[in-house]
């Protein structure tokens, strides 16, 4: 755990759904592919500032989110929409981003930084390095990536 008491990235091989928002939080949510991520990144921006985010973190922020969702609607399933939904858990700001994607990755995908001279593959290390927490779990319901921010 760091500091916060966050636990580190981790990867379940499973569906089954861990972070699920408390009961009666407001929940907002965008479906979204490819041609639409110039608008995921105004909406978490609208609501990152909603709820708290300072604006110096934001940037951080936004990259972290902007990786992860170009992910979804790039690995992700060919024909389905991405789903984006967030929260706010005291002083976090909880983002997930679902694809209906199934991967089976060695290892959990970015723990280590890129070779480098990488060109792709920096998407997760990137996200997991400016995020509190980080948590990929895939099964039989696609790919789920939850990212937590202190805000």
């Amino acid at each position: 755990m760091n500091e916060d008491g966050i636990r580190p990235a981790r990867f379940m091989a499973s569906g089954d759904r861990s972070r699920l928002p408390p009961a009666g939080a407001p929940v907002a949510e965008l479906a979204f592919c490819l041609p639409d991520l110039p608008d995921v990144r105004d909406f978490v921006t609208a609501q990152a500032l909603r709820s708290g985010m300072p604006e110096e973190g934001l940037a951080d922020f936004l990259v972290a989110v902007n990786e992860v969702a170009t992910n979804a609607v790039t690995h992700g399933h060919p024909t389905a929409k991405a789903v984006l939904r967030m929260w706010a858990v005291g002083r976090r700001l909880v983002v997930e981003v679902h694809d209906e994607g199934r991967w089976s990755p060695e290892t959990s995908p970015g723990r280590l930084p890129p070779g480098p001279h990488a060109t792709s593959g920096m998407g997760l290390w990137v996200a997991r390095t400016v995020s509190s927490d980080l948590t990929i779990e895939t099964g039989a319901a696609g790919t789920f990536i939850t990212m937590s921010f202190k805000i």
